[in-house]
């Protein structure tokens, strides 16, 4: 890695914190001078926007979040205890990612209407979520292991939509109990409807 590189990578760090608990609009070019210990125009020589270095800081962020979300995952008995892994990993890993929060749901609510750019970036991590969570249901139900019946993408959007809501709540009410309640309804949901019979512990 150049020094050029190293620098360029040092600046997503700093930023991202930022952009992840201010948003893009809230983000001052001063914000970013403060955190960096650059300038403008040092910051402006390895990116050409505040929007290029803002979607490289949800990249950062997003694959800080996807690699705790994963840990584990692979040592998991079935694709049933590897959903809850995942799960778990959402509530327990908080405190462990960049400062701010889930960047999923802060940069899409905040680019729904606004960030053409990061719309669209916030919208490809999501599918990709999904895919991952999707993916272990379809080797579950091949390994006879998930119900048949069970629509993967279906079940994915409901575990996605289950822990972003109840972080939503978490952070408007400062009290955890809503993800703990939500991973306690999820893991009774996946024991009770989604296992496979057969396998049911």
């Amino acid at each position: 890695m150049t020094k050029g590189e190293q620098t360029r990578r040092q600046i997503v760090q700093k930023a991202a914190p930022l952009f992840n608990r201010k948003g893009y609009e809230g983000t001052s070019l001063s914000d970013l001078m403060n955190a960096t210990g650059l300038q403008k125009g040092g910051i402006y020589r390895h990116f050409s926007s505040k929007e290029e270095l803002a979607t490289e800081a949800f990249d950062y962020a997003w694959q800080k979040a996807v690699g705790r979300r994963l840990e584990g995952i692979e040592s998991s008995a079935d694709s049933v205890d590897r959903l809850k892994k995942m799960i778990s990993n959402f509530v327990e890993f908080r405190s462990e990612l960049v400062p701010g929060g889930c960047p999923l749901m802060n940069t899409a609510v905040e680019a729904d209407d606004g960030n053409a750019v990061l719309r669209a970036r916030a919208k490809k991590a999501l599918q990709s979520w999904m895919g991952r969570l999707s993916k272990i249901t379809a080797d579950g139900i091949r390994e006879n292991q998930i119900d048949r019946r069970m629509d993967p993408r279906k079940l994915s959007q409901l575990i996605i939509g289950a822990l972003e809501g109840a972080l939503l709540i978490s952070r408007l009410q400062k009290d955890h109990q809503a993800l703990h309640d939500a991973r306690q309804h999820l893991n009774d949901y996946l024991e009770r409807s989604v296992r496979a019979k057969t396998n049911r512990k």
